[in-house]
């Protein structure tokens, strides 16, 4: 219908035809003043149907002051007064009303380009790197080619341990087709748990570990099953050509190649090299695009190192130890060669050991070399370097007797010697350390005195580290000299109220064997082609003299005394007993549990080797500790050619 032919309610033209103008109808209260006036007659005189879209006002019109435009309910029916004009911005009068569409629209274009402009800037200044970086992300794949770890070898260029390339097998799940081939082929082969394949081959993600390390003929031959979505990456990882020999020495690294114990921990930086990347690009499921983005850097390898250890020494060493350990129904043991001149570590080991390809069935305390990283009330040991004390104090001789009675109080305790006399005996120093009295050693420190016996521990190295370039020593328990009581000298006099690591006690009983010169105990020789310089610390800290007397006394020991069963054919050995008491966990010591130890250096006239040996918790006494000795000193006289003196 048009707006021309429209005639109002009841089918008569009672409001008139709607054209240019009004010419029937009713007219507004207003009367016909103006075609806007009438437009906005008598409850809206435009209506498309039912009751009109606009009542009575004249919305869209103007009513002017003195006059009403439009009668009704319109804005402009109350002629003189001046009503509110209503703004419709969706439908007001471009020119009459105060915010025309136009300037609505122009502002809302105005708003979005600056909106547009400062997230353009965001986008290309401010946040660029960022945005880049998140695109390269899900475009880029980059993949890590890992760096030779340094190789490890003995002092004469075998190969301790040593890196090799291997491969991580990996997967993306997305181009996975057939999870039931892939299962199979990862369980045959690597010899994983099924369900955990299962669930890792169909994980929502283009990327899962499923094996690290795996050797390179394993890897080949899992490739072989061509399984859609099982991938390689190059990896490397630690082999040992001696097995578990020296293991505690040289340590583990973790998945990562990084060193968690011994010396992999002590020279991880010098053994670990820099990691390069390859980055390629790759399509959305994850699979790469052929002739796609395409970058690489190059790994570079990390140095090598050189050790002083010698494989035969170490394994003759190992295997001494171990038996004895067994014979002697000890917990635990350690052994150590060394050559005392310059501190080159020959052989060192601990028993119990492990095995660094078994570490889920190692424990930790078979991981320590506790030569270093425990501490012991050394014992009758101990006696060798409180002589020199004595003597180099000027005290004491060789030969310098001592009233010597069966048993002589210790601060609260009465200390008797192993022989177990109820009579007292007159000693010279000689016989004191022959028979290794206790209570004629805590005469001899109480002619020292407090003051010189403290100065001395520091003197000797016992009181600080002793150097060794290995991770964990234990500082031990040493008293301060303000710290002393009624028993403290009389016990450290003959090795006990004193506990130290036993790579201390023999650094400072080597200075004896290198004519009073105390060196650094160490592992490296040399760090890819430069070699280290461990002279640094040589220090002198007794006369040549006494060195020679206290070794005298240590050769009596060995040919005569408690420690004949250290003697070599051949050669002529000098060395000292020990059998410490253990401490209860219900306090004081245990009865008949020990620590017996033997330390000895040969020739003794031109010492070359010196070793060292302890069994922890042993009901057995000094005797025990020289069974070991005597296999280890043999081999490491034969293996470093040292000429025979008897």
């Amino acid at each position: 219908m048009s707006r021309d032919s429209y005639s109002g309610r009841g089918g008569g033209n009672r409001r008139g035809p709607y054209n240019d103008g009004f010419d029937g109808g009713r007219p507004s209260r207003g009367g016909d003043r103006s075609r806007s006036g009438a437009r906005a007659g008598d409850r809206g005189a435009y209506r498309e149907g039912g009751r009109g879209a606009y009542r009575g006002g004249a919305r869209d019109g103007y009513a002017p002051r003195g006059g009403g435009f439009g009668g009704g309910r319109g804005t402009g029916g109350r002629g003189g007064r001046r009503d509110r004009v209503e703004t419709d911005l969706l439908h007001s009068d471009l020119v009459h009303e105060p915010v025309s569409r136009r300037n609505v629209v122009m502002g809302l274009f105005g708003a979005a380009l600056v909106a547009a402009v400062g997230q353009l800037v965001d986008y290309q200044v401010v946040n660029a790197q960022t945005y880049r970086d998140r695109a390269d992300e899900r475009r880029l794949y980059s993949q890590t080619l890992f760096a030779k770890r340094g190789a490890i070898y003995d002092r004469n260029g075998n190969v301790i341990v040593q890196s090799v390339e291997c491969e991580n097998v990996y997967a993306n799940p997305k181009l996975v087709t057939d999870v039931d081939a892939g299962v199979k082929a990862l369980v045959e082969v690597l010899g994983l748990d099924e369900d955990e394949c299962r669930d890792k081959l169909t994980q929502d993600t283009t990327f899962v570990y499923l094996k690290r390390q795996v050797d390179q003929d394993l890897a080949d031959e899992l490739a072989d099953y061509k399984v859609a979505g099982i991938e390689f990456e190059p990896a490397v990882m630690r082999v040992y050509p001696y097995g578990s020999l020296a293991s505690q020495v040289v340590g583990v690294v973790d998945i990562d190649n990084k060193g968690l114990t011994g010396l992999e921990a002590q020279y991880d930086e010098v053994l670990t090299g820099t990691n390069g990347w390859i980055a390629r690009e790759r399509a959305r499921d994850g699979s790469y695009i052929a002739g796609g983005a395409y970058e690489k850097v190059e790994a570079e390898d990390g140095s090598d190192l050189v050790l002083t250890l010698d494989m035969d020494i170490q394994q003759a060493a190992e295997e001494a130890l171990a038996q004895a350990v067994e014979d002697a129904h000890a917990q635990s043991g350690s052994a150590l060669v060394m050559d005392p001149r310059s501190g080159d570590i020959l052989a060192c080991c601990s028993c119990p050991t492990y095995s660094q390809t078994d570490l889920a069935n190692a424990a930790t305390a078979d991981m320590n070399l506790r030569m270093v990283t425990d501490s012991y009330e050394p014992g009758s040991v101990f006696k060798t370097l409180v002589s020199a004390m004595g003597i180099e104090l000027g005290l004491v001789t060789p030969d310098t007797e001592f009233a010597v009675p069966a048993q002589v109080k210790v601060g609260d305790d009465m200390v008797s010697d192993a022989d177990k006399r109820d009579y007292g005996l007159t000693m010279t120093l000689r016989e004191i350390m022959r028979r290794s009295s206790n209570t004629g050693m805590v005469l001899v420190g109480e002619k020292i005195g407090a003051d010189d016996f403290s100065s001395y521990l520091d003197t000797f190295g016992i009181t600080e580290g002793s150097g060794i370039d290995f991770p964990g020593e234990n500082p031990g328990t040493i008293r301060a000299r303000e710290d002393y009581d009624g028993s403290t000298l009389g016990s450290m006099s003959f090795g006990q109220g004193i506990a130290v690591a036993p790579i201390r006690v023999a650094r400072a009983v080597g200075s004896i064997a290198n004519g009073g010169v105390l060196t650094t105990p160490h592992f490296v020789s040399a760090q890819g082609d430069e070699r280290v310089d461990w002279t640094e610390h040589h220090d002198r800290v007794m006369s040549a003299e006494t060195a020679s007397q206290v070794t005298s006394m240590m050769v009596t020991v060995v040919d005569e005394g408690t420690g004949m069963d250290a003697r070599i054919d051949g050669y002529d050995v000098a060395g000292k007993t020990g059998t410490a008491e253990r401490a209860s966990e219900e306090g004081g010591y245990s009865d008949y549990i020990y620590m017996s130890s033997f330390l000895g250096f040969a020739p003794a006239s031109d010492p070359e080797l010196l070793a060292y040996i302890t069994l922890d918790g042993t009901p057995q006494g000094s005797n025990a500790a020289c069974e070991p000795f005597v296999p280890i000193m043999q081999k490491a006289l034969s293996v470093m050619g040292v000429a025979r003196t008897r």
